[in-house]
Order: C-alpha cells, then structure tokens, then sequence
C-alpha cells in the first residue's frame, strides 16, 4: 500500500490499523538539537484521543506515547524520529456484522474495489484513528515552528446548522466543541446531542489560522503553499472541502473588490487572499476553511449491499462520533504545521543568501 508518507524535508511516514496493536510515525528530517517535549505532544494527543467528553466516542483509548528512535538526552538527534501508540480498547466484535457488508459513507466498498481484501474491523487505515499518528508528528512540527514565532489554531466556525457569529481564537479550548464562538457553544452541543438521540450525526465548518508565517514560503507550480495545504487537509477522511481567503464567495465578487492592495512595508491591507498569492505566503495570516462531513457511522438502518453486490440493509454497531468536529481540531492543526515545518526547511535553500 502506498501513500502513507508526506512531505519533502520533514517527512512523515505513518503506520497502524484502529484494531491492530499499535499506530505510529516516523518522521525524517527534524534537525539535531531541538529541545524534545514529550509532554507536549502528549498533550496534543490528549486534545484528539476519543472518550475525552459526552461530544464524543465511547472508545477509552490513554494514547499514551513511546519514543522509539530519534531522540537523547530530551534533544532530537537528527537521526530517524520514531513514536508509537499502542491501542487498547479494541472492540472488534462490533464490526462482526460488516464483514460481508459495506457501510454507506465509508471506504468499504472502495477498498475492496482496490485490493479485494479489506481490515474490516473499523475500518483498518481508512478510520480516523490513524490521525493520532499524524497529531504525533504535528507535535513536533509545532516545536520547529515555534523556534521561528509560527503559531497554528484551529476550531470550529458551524456546527451542523448552527453557525458561530465571531472568531476568537483563545474559546476552543474552552469549550467541548471547541467553537471559536464560545456564547454558541451550547447552540452547537445542543444541535450534536439531537442527532445522537436520533441515531444520527452532523459535521460543521472548521476554520485554520496561521499566525507570523513568514512571506515567502511554497514552491511555484505544484508544490504552491496552498495546494500543500489542500492535499494535506483533504487526506482527512472526513474533509470535504476547502477554501482560503474570500474562497468562493470570490467567485461573485470583481476583481477590485477582491485584489488586496499592498500598504508600505509590503503590507496588505485586507487579506482576502488568506495570505496566499501565487501559491507563496504574503506574510498575513494564512486562512482557510474546510467542511467536515456528518460522521457516516449512524445507528439507522441503511441500503446498502454485501460482496455479492446484493442488495440488503445495514445497522451499524459500536462506538462512534456523533459529530467529529472537535477531534478533528488538533487534526486539523498538524498538518497545518507539517506543512509549514516543511516548507521553512525547503525554504533554507532558496537563495544564497
């Protein structure tokens, strides 16, 4: 199976199914001597780990962290990083009745489409489990990105058809929804708590903001910041969509009133752009917006058919989301940060001087 590495300089190679022993990340290219924080990336984890709250799966999972390689003495050695998560709340029996039979809204069928063999045990590397693995990495990332002022922050803009009226950037962590709109907080748990009582799910709009990301980061033509941004975000099983800046409300707009104009210094005076222009960073704060789909684990009964491609009707066992919007927050952050890592690093080689 291929596709399970990312990045150029700071390279992220991830393993591990939902069920199986372990998940994991190797990471090549964290420079020698970076002061290593294992309880800040224990921290993340914790921000992602399921059963954290009611909002979320019943799975009881410590995501407790283990270096494997990489690092002495609390610095990284410049060598291989290496970490791994051992599961152990693995309820396998609950996916009994999806052995034979695909779920609406999930890659089973595509799999088994793909290599006619799947991990039907929720899911194998298609859950979003395997995101721990890639918060673990983001961790390290995050310490890069602070030697050089960057900071990343996620949260949630709407949830289901709740939508929040303002941005702040200190509420999600304030609040189980993580909403960036703290005084619609209890709106957004509200609208989560009714879908669960029906057996059914909501998704929501996540926004990402970048702050004092350095002017001059992404490679022209295919590796432009934000099509890293994009390919990253959307690996995110559960994204569906994304947009920086204005995004597609510029669609309707003119060109003078979607153009930035530049101010002395080389400032923008607006960043409709979401601090993007040409596929390289303006020096504003980077901006996007990304749809998360409704979790499609739901208690009603669906169509649906089995390997024989017959039709039938599926209720979907075991513990899952109603809402993946808070978990997918710290998601959200990593990649964010693996990228901008990556890119600040390439960034090194970019002109003699």
């Amino acid at each position: 199976m291929s596709g399970n590495t990312f990045g150029t300089l700071f390279r992220v190679t991830t393993f591990g199914e939902s069920h199986g022993p372990a998940l994991g990340v190797v990471i090549d290219g964290v420079p020698a001597q970076l002061d290593f924080d294992i309880d800040f990336i224990q921290s993340e984890l914790d921000r992602r780990k399921p059963g954290q709250s009611a909002m979320t799966t019943a799975r009881k999972e410590g995501d407790k962290v283990q270096i494997l390689s990489g690092v002495f003495e609390n610095k990284t050695t410049g060598t291989a990083l290496a970490m791994v998560i051992f599961n152990g709340d693995q309820h396998s029996r609950d996916y009994s009745n999806i052995a034979e039979t695909y779920r609406c809204g999930h890659a089973d069928f595509t799999y088994d489409m793909k290599y006619g063999f799947r991990d039907y045990r929720g899911g194998g590397r298609s859950s979003g489990r395997e995101t721990a693995a890639r918060v673990a990495a983001g961790a390290v990332a995050k310490m890069i990105l602070k030697q050089y002022g960057v900071s990343v922050t996620a949260g949630a803009i709407s949830v289901g058809k709740v939508a929040g009226k303002k941005i702040d950037l200190t509420a999600p962590e304030k609040n189980i929804v993580r909403a960036f709109d703290g005084d619609m907080a209890e709106a957004m748990v509200k609208e989560v708590e009714s879908a669960r009582a029906d057996g059914d799910s909501v998704g929501g709009v996540v926004g990402c903001f970048a702050h004092n990301v350095p002017a001059g980061l992404g490679e022209p033509v295919f590796d432009k910041l934000d099509a890293l941004i994009a390919q990253a975000i959307l690996s995110l099983g559960s994204v569906k969509g994304i947009e920086f800046g204005n995004g597609f409300e510029a669609a309707a707009l003119r060109g003078s009133e979607n153009n930035d104009e530049f101010l002395a210094g080389g400032k923008l005076a607006t960043n409709r752009c979401g601090g993007v222009l040409g596929g390289i960073s303006t020096g504003s704060t980077l901006e996007f917006r990304i749809a998360v789909k409704p979790t499609p684990s739901v208690s009603i009964a669906q169509k649906t058919v089995n390997k024989a491609l017959e039709e039938t009707v599926l209720e979907i066992k075991g513990r899952h989301d109603p809402c993946i919007v808070p978990r997918i927050v710290p998601v959200v952050e990593a990649m964010t940060s693996i990228v901008l890592c990556d890119l600040i690093l390439r960034a090194k080689s970019d002109r003699m001087s």
